[in-house]
């Protein structure tokens, strides 16, 4: 089944083009921006592009009007600060930060320096911003979460119950040291109760801790499991899709890449738009327009991916009428 066609306000077209995009400043006014990434540049190219389409269809080309500094902390986010630190001392005019633990290092690095996040969970409770309506610092851009955060964990405990109707007992695989995860695990254990779920949080740090998280949650008698999406689970997504599948334990994240890593499902917003459309935030800072003013927007689309590959391996028969609701299916 093919995913349904997302409808964004650009149309931008495809196109290869170098990452390391440096090229000699032309004369007249070169607007510089700072990109900095938790992950590589490998698994960052598909944002990079959509990124790139948003400045093109809005004028910009790189090496005529813009230069754009990357830096990527390659899944090590203890480099995130010395990254964003660089970008301060390269005098870049706006920063664009993915997840909240590379928007926090950016904070850090320049209160002066807008900053755009695309991808950053809870912005207010991790305190990034004093509202969404009016930020009131130097961040603004996107919240990854489309509502109430408990909510967005409820649909997706509800998608792994219709999945599997008899399941009652989930296994939380989170990361404590994630800024936000203790809020996002508190959201999951509030909407339990409706659903008849008994959860059980495991925490993983490093990929031994996640071989040994496997283990508990085989102790435990879990049905299924949900990964709490951080940089460091994310980087671990192939690893724990093949424990996964080895443990026949079928599990839902926020995230298409974990689906695509051999998970049964994923339900979460589309990052290409969010990537996409920040260059609207980014030409209106480079008309003048101040972060604190800009409102933090919310993802509108989300897609639930399902792997039907996964699902046959574990001998797992998924509804037909969730089949039609998917936005993709992995076969």
């Amino acid at each position: 089944m093919q995913r349904r066609e997302f409808i964004t306000r650009f149309g931008g077209t495809s196109m290869t083009w170098p990452v390391a995009a440096r090229a000699q400043q032309p004369a007249g006014r070169v607007h510089r921006v700072g990109y900095l990434a938790g992950g590589s540049q490998q698994t960052q190219l598909y944002l990079i592009k959509a990124f790139d389409e948003g400045l093109r269809s809005l004028g910009y080309r790189v090496g005529q009007n813009i230069v754009i500094e990357y830096r990527f902390a390659d899944g090590e986010v203890q480099r995130l600060p010395a990254l964003a630190a660089e970008l301060v001392r390269l005098g870049v005019d706006v920063i664009v930060s993915g997840n909240t633990r590379s928007t926090i290092a950016a904070m850090n690095a320049t209160t002066t320096i807008p900053i755009v996040m695309t991808s950053s969970a809870n912005p207010v409770s991790a305190g990034l911003v004093a509202s969404l309506a009016r930020p009131g610092g130097n961040v603004t851009g996107f919240s990854l979460d489309g509502g109430d955060e408990g909510e967005m964990q409820g649909k997706r405990l509800g998608l792994l119950k219709e999945t599997l109707p008899n399941l009652t007992r989930v296994g939380i695989l989170w990361n404590p040291d994630g800024a936000i995860n203790p809020a996002r695990l508190e959201s999951m254990m509030a909407v339990t109760q409706p659903l008849g779920l008994n959860l059980v949080a495991i925490e993983a740090r490093s990929l031994d801790a996640v071989e040994q998280a496997f283990a508990t949650m085989l102790r435990e008698q879990i049905q299924a499991f949900i990964p709490v999406s951080d940089t460091v689970l994310f980087n671990y997504r192939e690893q724990i899709g093949v424990m996964a599948l080895k443990n026949r334990l079928p599990s839902i994240s926020s995230l298409k890449q974990f689906a695509e890593a051999a998970l049964l499902l994923s339900y979460g917003p589309e990052f290409q738009p969010l990537y996409r459309d920040a260059a609207v935030f980014i030409d209106k800072i480079f008309k003048g327009a101040k972060p604190a003013d800009l409102p933090v927007e919310q993802p509108t689309k989300f897609e639930l991916v399902i792997n039907l590959k996964t699902a046959k391996a574990l001998g797992i028969i998924v509804p037909p009428t969730l089949l039609a609701r998917a936005d993709e299916v992995i076969e």
